[in-house]
């Protein structure tokens, strides 16, 4: 892994557009809450207004990735149907009618007779978003920043440039038409960019990382920028023997093939030694018929699977229609191997047994711990935040999906009148500590 010194230097033409950023996201931080509001719905009828413009682009793109052979994981997140599109511009609005994140008062307190001190939640400046692919993540991240009144600086693959760039200019259009800075969101497309934006800790407030496993492990190691994200995406989803079995093979499918690309789809599926024989009859022709290659423990290639598994299944996220089967003692096991290989994430179990999954979701330290349901549910637009910029593994907070409430920090607002430190230790005056 390169040393933080081997990370390039941002050249002039950078720091220029930092700067822009930087002041647009002054002028973004002190509009109303109804004037972001506005830029949001700007943003997303321009986005309408330019549908075939990206959707073209979109094309463009992936008939490029196509030729180039890069992987069908990327290939999927890539590809920007109208659909997806759609989705995307709905989200946008969505964020729109969520609360205003900025100016909440966390605290209100009299600390003596004419000191007042309040807490409130403040936009945290300028994001820097490094992603690979996922051009539908522009709209997300953009939305959120400019919600929360932030700027925001994008650099997204390669692979996605002109899907994009047309995105970011329909959103710009948008920003100017409510009369903000269009600079508040800003775009960048070389590769030298990227790497040279984690030097910018000066203009940047915080590093949000989407992609691959090397790349969040890159940056974290390369930039004196706090880091928010994960690197990851190993999920479990546990069958107790108590499982109600046709829940248990509903779940388990969904969690896997409705987007194996993602990084809340399970990898590791973990089965009781009770129940595994009439599960695995069942689930083994329901994954083939789904294109699943199953890999398994000695145990569950003896119960029918074809492919055996080796330590690095175990520790592998595969983003594709592959899936490791073991066979577990009991719950302990599964929680056991769960803490050994998850990535803390999102980790599930599928039982009748409500004392059961009150230990299991109580014990797994994961950032999602779900019960009878599928770990695609593990998203910002899903648990209702409008979208989300990244998903985070930290166990400090922001934790998990990141919706606004992990895009504003606060600060302390303490209003006097004349009040001096000294006259409490002289005794003429006391701290009454009164929340009001």
């Amino acid at each position: 892994m390169a040393d933080i010194f081997e990370v390039p230097q941002p050249g002039n033409d950078l720091l220029e557009k930092a700067d822009q950023v930087r002041l647009a996201s002054i002028i973004v931080n002190q509009t109303e809450n109804y004037n972001r509001i506005e830029a949001l719905n700007f943003m997303a009828e321009y986005l309408e207004k330019n549908t075939k413009e990206i959707i073209n682009a979109n094309n463009e793109d992936y008939a490029r990735a196509e030729k180039k052979g890069i992987s069908k994981a990327l290939l999927s997140r890539l590809k920007l149907s109208k659909e997806k599109l759609n989705l995307g511009i709905e989200g946008v609005r969505k964020v729109g009618d969520l609360p205003d994140p900025v100016d909440q008062i966390q605290i209100t307190r009299e600390l003596s007779n004419g000191l007042i001190l309040e807490r409130k939640t403040v936009p945290i400046g300028v994001l820097g978003v490094i992603f690979e692919s996922r051009p539908d993540a522009v709209m997300q991240i953009s939305s959120l920043a400019i919600r929360s009144g932030n700027g925001v600086m994008l650099k997204g693959g390669s692979e996605a440039n002109l899907t994009n760039t047309a995105i970011v200019r329909a959103l710009q259009q948008g920003l100017n038409k409510s009369g903000l800075d269009e600079n508040a969101i800003c775009l960048l497309t070389s590769r030298k960019d990227s790497m040279a934006m984690l030097n910018l800790d000066k203009y940047i407030n915080l590093i949000i990382p989407r992609g691959s496993n090397e790349l969040v492990k890159f940056i974290q190691e390369n930039t004196r920028i706090p880091v928010l994200g994960h690197a990851d995406g190993i999920c479990h989803l546990f069958i107790d023997n108590e499982a109600n079995l046709e829940m248990a093979l509903s779940v388990a499918l969904d969690s896997k093939i409705q987007y194996p690309a993602a990084c809340n789809a399970i990898e590791t599926l973990l089965v009781h030694k009770d129940i595994a024989p009439v599960f695995l009859e069942k689930a083994i022709p329901l994954f083939n018929s789904n294109d699943v290659k199953l890999i398994g423990d000695k145990r569950s290639v003896e119960l029918g699977l074809k492919y055996e598994a080796s330590l690095e299944d175990w520790q592998t996220e595969y983003l594709d229609l592959i899936l490791s089967i073991k066979i577990v003692d009991d719950l302990d096991e599964a929680i056991t191997h769960i803490q050994k290989f998850s990535s803390k994430h999102t980790d599930g179990i599928i039982t009748e047994n409500v004392s059961t999954a009150n230990k299991f979701m109580n014990v797994v330290d994961s950032a999602g711990v779900f019960h009878n349901c599928s770990t695609r549910f593990a998203d910002g637009f899903r648990y209702g935040f409008g979208a989300e910029v990244g998903i985070s593994t930290q166990t400090l907070p922001p934790r998990g999906p990141v919706g606004l409430e992990g895009l504003v920090t606060y600060k302390y607002f303490l209003r006097g009148d004349g009040n001096i430190v000294d006259d409490f230790s002289l005794g003429r005056a006391i701290y009454t500590h009164k929340d009001l």
